[in-house]
């Protein structure tokens, strides 16, 4: 077991929970579940697996998360922010317990985590979605979150991180009506991060390589681009270029209701917003 505290943060996630607990027990001394006040089963489940069960009002992810860190006295070397619909697989888990126990000393302070990502049932291998990479374990007192209020990242304050070889799982069970709703809600979050995207609580300078390119070519070049043809460009690029199509039908799906359709509903939302303030 590794000198480890995973936070959960969740909302209606009994579909999911029971798995992603359940590959996080065996090297986690300590698990916390912030639930957002569920009406299903989530927080039934999570306590009968042994987790720690909270509830609070959901504001952000970003919010929810800081509240954990600073009102739970978390005494454990590490840190890991994990999803409801992400479970290390026997290979990851041992690998982490590893990183974490030769670097309790080191200048690693930081670890990412690679994700196979499975939609419908598949896992997905193209597209630019394989691997799905993210810093989600740091030093306790070494990482802090970002305070947006969507794509949020994890930094280290100093020392450097790195990268699990093991693939670790993105696997939502839940139907195709509740990730239509989800991405919904992330589309108006994600306007309100646009509109206020110069305000945070971390220097840019603190993000990794990858974090800060994608968050350059989002602001600089991709929102530069005129409404809709930016959307169908992303998807042009994400199914044509990086060979989404391999992935069949599953990656044509994908591909559009994350490339095309996400992209143009946060589009619609932010003209709905303009025509609001004329």
């Amino acid at each position: 077991m590794a000198d480890l505290t995973t936070i959960i943060l969740t909302y209606n996630e009994e579909k999911n929970i029971e798995k992603c607990i359940e590959s996080i027990r065996d090297i986690s001394k300590r698990i916390i579940v912030m639930d957002s006040f569920s009406d299903d089963k989530t927080t039934e489940i999570a306590r009968a697996l042994g987790a720690e069960v909270y509830s609070r009002k959901f504001i952000s992810q970003s919010d929810q998360f800081q509240f954990v860190i600073e009102n739970f006295d978390i005494k454990s070397k590490w840190i890991m922010k994990f999803d409801a619909d992400e479970r290390l697989t026997e290979a990851s888990s041992d690998e982490l317990e590893k990183i974490c126990s030769i670097n309790t000393d080191t200048d690693v302070n930081g670890i990412v985590l690679r994700f196979e990502v499975n939609f419908l049932g598949k896992k997905l291998k193209y597209g630019g979605v394989y691997p799905f990479r993210k810093l989600v374990v740091f030093k306790n007192g070494l990482g802090k979150i970002e305070n947006k209020i969507m794509d949020e990242h994890i930094v280290i304050t100093h020392g450097k991180s790195i990268e699990t070889k093991s693939d670790s799982l993105h696997e939502d069970f839940k139907d195709l009506t509740t990730w239509i709703n989800k991405h919904n809600s992330y589309a108006s979050r994600e306007v309100q991060d646009y509109l206020i995207r110069n305000q945070s609580n971390i220097d840019s300078r603190l993000l990794d390589r990858k974090a800060k390119a994608k968050r350059f070519f989002k602001y600089k070049i991709y929102y530069k681009l005129p409404m809709g043809f930016r959307s169908y460009s992303y998807y042009f690029y994400r199914y044509y270029l990086k060979l989404g199509f391999l992935d069949g039908r599953e990656g044509k799906i994908y591909a559009f209701l994350q490339a095309y359709w996400y992209r143009f509903l946060v589009d619609a939302k932010l003209y709905e917003k303009k025509v609001e303030k004329n």
